[in-house]
């Protein structure tokens, strides 16, 4: 198993009032996404326990973009994968800060 940690410093704080959630399961090469409201508002981590192990550079890159395109000041994401392809992490991220915001899953 792989832990791999990252912190990004953000302008746009995420907006809504939800204080926590968690979409996705870990099966099937899935993942789960738990995010929570627990960070000052120009932070943003994000903290995974991987069971495929070599992939830390993918997921900079993903984490990268996804907060480059996201307001997420002020989430903490903890994400337990099972071996999901990139595609599915930005995507349950998404989904993630979409219910923060007050969405449904």
């Amino acid at each position: 198993m792989e832990h791999l940690n990252y912190r990004h410093k953000t302008t746009r704080q995420a907006s809504g009032t939800q204080t926590s959630a968690v979409v996705g399961v870990v099966a099937s090469g899935n993942l789960e996404v738990l995010v929570e409201r627990a960070l000052p508002h120009h932070d943003c981590e994000v903290d995974i326990h991987s069971q495929a192990t070599g992939f830390g550079d993918v997921w900079s890159a993903v984490i990268a973009d996804f907060v480059s395109r996201r307001a997420v000041g002020g989430l903490r994401f903890s994400i337990n994968d099972g071996g999901a392809r990139p595609d599915t992490v930005a995507l349950r991220l998404a989904q993630a800060v979409r219910v923060m915001e007050g969405g449904q899953q």
